[in-house]
Order: structure tokens, then C-alpha cells, then sequence
């Protein structure tokens, strides 16, 4: 079986009163990136990556039961084998 990498987009909604505390916690998690806050909403759009979807999927988990998180859901889930993202992609002439 090949290594793989996983990556997950997801929307965070937390209490507009605790969300520096949910970033910050979401910053703590291996492979996670916060791309865009709405601080009068209370949302975050963060992304994870991780070598298996198991591990993806319990970072979700830690964010759905962080004190202050109202809701977590994925958007988008990708896989692919890591030999694919270090090859060069080959030009295709169309004629």
C-alpha cells in the first residue's frame, strides 16, 4: 500500500465570544491551517491534512468537541498517493 495524503476542507461555527480560543486550539493540531475568519459569525474555513482519512477524521473530531464549537463540517476530502505530488506533470499538445 503507498503512503497517501489526505486533505480535508472544513467550516468551524463557534460562539463569537470564544472563537480565539477555538483558533488557537485548531493551531495546535498537526497538519491544520485557518484560511479565513468571520469573527462577527464566529466561523473559521480550516483545512487538515494528514497521512491517513482516519487521521483527518479524529482532528475533525477534536475540533467538533473543543468547548465553544457549535458546529464542524467537511466540505471537501481529497486523497492521493504521495509519489503523485513529486512527479512533474506532463504537457499534453492538443493538436
Amino acid at each position: 500500500m503507498s503512503e497517501e495524503l489526505h486533505i480535508t476542507s472544513l467550516v468551524v461555527r463557534a460562539e463569537p465570544s470564544l472563537l480565539a480560543a477555538v483558533r488557537d486550539m485548531v493551531s495546535t493540531l498537526a497538519g491544520a491551517e485557518i484560511h479565513g475568519t468571520d469573527e462577527a459569525t464566529g466561523r473559521l474555513v480550516v483545512t487538515l491534512e494528514g497521512p491517513t482519512q482516519g487521521t483527518v477524521l479524529d482532528q475533525l473530531a477534536l475540533i467538533q468537541q473543543a468547548p465553544g464549537v457549535l458546529s464542524a463540517a467537511m466540505v471537501y476530502q481529497h486523497a492521493e498517493p504521495l509519489a503523485s505530488l513529486n512527479t512533474e506533470p506532463t504537457h499534453v499538445d492538443p493538436s
